[in-house]
């Protein structure tokens, strides 16, 4: 059992060493293969490499050639067109030549062709303006929808982030704890061959080490979880040997001191608040478009054409070309349209409507959501201050009961409930900051805001 026991000790060992390896290696050190970054160096490679991102790059692109599209009614339209004729039997037209008799005469050529240019302005269209005001404000929504893309991917990859660095900091915890349970029953083993203590103190010495095994998979198995769900949000291939440079620390960070101010920063950054009241207002250019279709059109119009006509013995280079123009001006009224434009304009009413209840109902949703999350901040904020001064009264309560135990003068069940409390104040602490970073980013984007 005593060989068991030594084995199980430098497997541990074993696993325990790179871990404190890598967290004293100089920070600006690379090794061939890896990548090593920070929280900051994570958002630049997910930024870049977002499928997320890409998409939102194509719809403002998108918006924009839509508004070339709207403007195009009012841009003047010039059209050329060319007509050929082949004759296979002349036309023909019948003359009177005798009372009572007519005699056809052919009135066609062999070849005929035309050609033509045609312009034309638009003077007066409402209904194009209407719709290139909803243009210009679908692309300023696009710009907010990638504002929102972008703090979404921000905030996954921080998150993601925290998340690796929680696993693998509780996986240190677990491997710390075995390194102290190892120590402990190392020296219950000594006090055991000097009589001190029963056969039943190191059986249990032994357990308290291996109860911990369990624990240590399940660790190792969440760092290997949060580093694959990384990788994949930051856009990097899943064989990457991922490095993480940072380590969880509060930092500095300064948010709205009540409510109504949240509110009001809220109500000016947000992306998808903004994207809904742009949208409300591109229903309302609708409605006005649809209307505009009742209105006159007037366009000024105008064409050049040249035509001409030859037999086959005649060469192209001899036939003539006479040419002709006009110019006039062109207006167009509605007079019944079988209620279509009535009954689009109800349904634009009916479409911005819609789009107002779900601005209320977001904006509901989202001072909801401040609340919770300023709330948690806050909460996780005090108890880091709680946390900081339990720990050393933690680590300081182990020591005396380790050294008591050592004595022969403290117990085991004092020195398991120490190390019990020790663990728990740090998994506590540490908790506690994870908690506080990952308000801070949901917070930042209640709040609309995207660092940058």
């Amino acid at each position: 059992m005593v060989k068991n026991i030594v084995v199980s000790f430098l497997l541990v060992a074993a696993s325990f060493t790179p871990v404190h390896a890598a967290d004293k290696a100089p920070k600006d050190s690379s090794v061939a293969g890896e990548l090593r970054v920070r929280l900051e160096d994570a958002v630049r490679i997910g930024l870049q490499k977002s499928r997320t991102l890409e998409l939102a790059r194509l719809d403002r692109r998108m918006s924009s050639e839509k508004l070339m599209e709207a403007t195009s009614p009012v841009l003047p339209q010039i059209t050329s067109g060319f007509t050929y004729t082949r004759s296979l039997q002349p036309s023909v037209m019948f003359l009177p030549n005798f009372p009572g008799d007519t005699s056809p005469m052919e009135i066609s050529s062999d070849n005929s062709a035309t050609a033509t240019l045609e312009v034309s302005q638009s003077l007066f269209n409402g209904s194009a303006y209407a719709s290139i005001r909803a243009a210009a404000t679908a692309g300023k929504m696009s710009d907010e929808a990638y504002r929102n893309a972008e703090s979404a991917v921000l905030s996954d990859i921080s998150m993601a982030y925290y998340d690796a660095l929680i696993s693998r900091d509780q996986l240190k915890l677990v491997e710390e704890s075995i390194a102290r349970w190892e120590e402990s029953r190392k020296d219950t083993q000594a006090m055991f061959r000097q009589g001190v203590v029963a056969d039943i103190d190191t059986l249990k010495a032994f357990l308290s080490v291996e109860n911990l095994r369990p624990d240590l998979i399940q660790a190792e198995t969440r760092v290997n979880a949060t580093m694959t769900r990384l990788k994949n949000t930051m856009g990097v291939s899943l064989e990457t040997p991922l490095v993480l440079l940072d380590t969880l620390s509060v930092g500095s960070r300064s948010y709205p001191g009540d409510l109504a101010a949240a509110w009001s920063e809220a109500m000016e950054k947000r992306p998808d608040i903004r994207q809904l009241e742009l949208q409300v207002k591109a229903e309302k250019d609708k409605i006005t478009a649809v209307r505009a279709e009742r209105f006159p059109m007037l366009a000024a119009v105008g064409q050049l054409e040249s035509q001409t006509a030859f037999d086959d013995e005649v060469q192209l280079s001899d036939s003539r070309w006479p040419v002709s123009s006009w110019v006039g001006v062109q207006v167009s009224l509605p007079i019944f349209t079988g209620y279509r434009i009535s009954s689009r304009v109800q349904q634009a009413k009916i479409a911005q409507f819609q789009t107002m209840t779900r601005l209320e109902d977001l904006r509901a949703n989202a001072m909801a959501e401040i609340e919770l999350r300023l709330s948690a901040w806050r909460e996780a904020e005090k108890r880091i201050d709680v946390q900081s001064s339990t720990i050393a009264m933690a680590q300081r309560g182990y020591r005396i009961s380790l050294l008591r135990f050592r004595e022969g003068v403290g117990s085991r069940l004092e020195l398991t409930d120490s190390e019990l409390q020790l663990n728990k104040a740090r998994t506590n602490y540490l908790q506690a900051v994870y908690d506080y970073l990952a308000a801070g980013v949901l917070l930042d984007r209640s709040l609309g805001r995207i660092p940058r």
